[in-house]
């Protein structure tokens, strides 16, 4: 019985450590909420990338207490915004795809919930069922978006099969 209870008190301990980092995270993104930045693709390295030498940008913009949008712009595609929700589960991490007349794109809303290794700079969301659904090869997709201990660099990073799949950084102490 005592070995229970201590496991549950394990539990309970270890996830609220958890939720704590996840809110601290949503309150250091949120306090950059109007601002712009420039990035760039650092990995892969390969010239034939489809976001190879385009000028990276993000926007961190309508923010509110439980969601946080940021448009991703990709050279002049201004397809994509990353959304950062608060949820009875944790952070929701999705990446909404839109046509240039708003309609969303056949891929799109994919992401997945942060996981409990969260820390205050950096949290990862695994793929969830409806990625698992809408893209079968990323089924074992990771999206990490974190900061540098000086808070000078934005990273998201995709790993696929636990290997390095794309990773931008974006440069904090310039705004665009």
């Amino acid at each position: 019985m005592k070995k229970i209870l201590l496991i549950l008190v394990i539990l309970f301990v270890s996830n609220s450590y958890a939720k704590n980092n996840q809110a601290k995270f949503f309150e250091v993104v949120k306090s950059l909420c109007g601002q712009t930045f420039n990035g760039k693709t650092v990995y892969p390295e390969d010239p034939d990338h489809s976001f190879a030498g385009k000028k990276l940008v993000m926007h961190i913009k309508d923010c509110s207490e439980k969601e946080i949008r940021i448009p991703f712009k990709v050279g002049e595609d201004t397809s994509r915004t990353w959304i950062l929700t608060k949820t009875e589960k944790g952070l929701l991490f999705k990446h909404d795809h839109r046509h240039d007349d708003g309609t969303p794109h056949e891929l799109t809303m994919y992401g997945g919930h942060s996981d409990d290794r969260g820390t205050e700079l950096s949290q990862s969301f695994p793929a969830d069922k409806e990625t698992h659904k809408l893209v079968p090869a990323g089924k074992t997709n990771v999206w990490t978006i974190s900061f540098d201990e000086n808070k000078k660099h934005f990273i998201y990073y995709l790993e696929r099969h636990a290997k390095p799949r794309y990773k931008a950084i974006f440069d904090l102490t310039r705004l665009d």
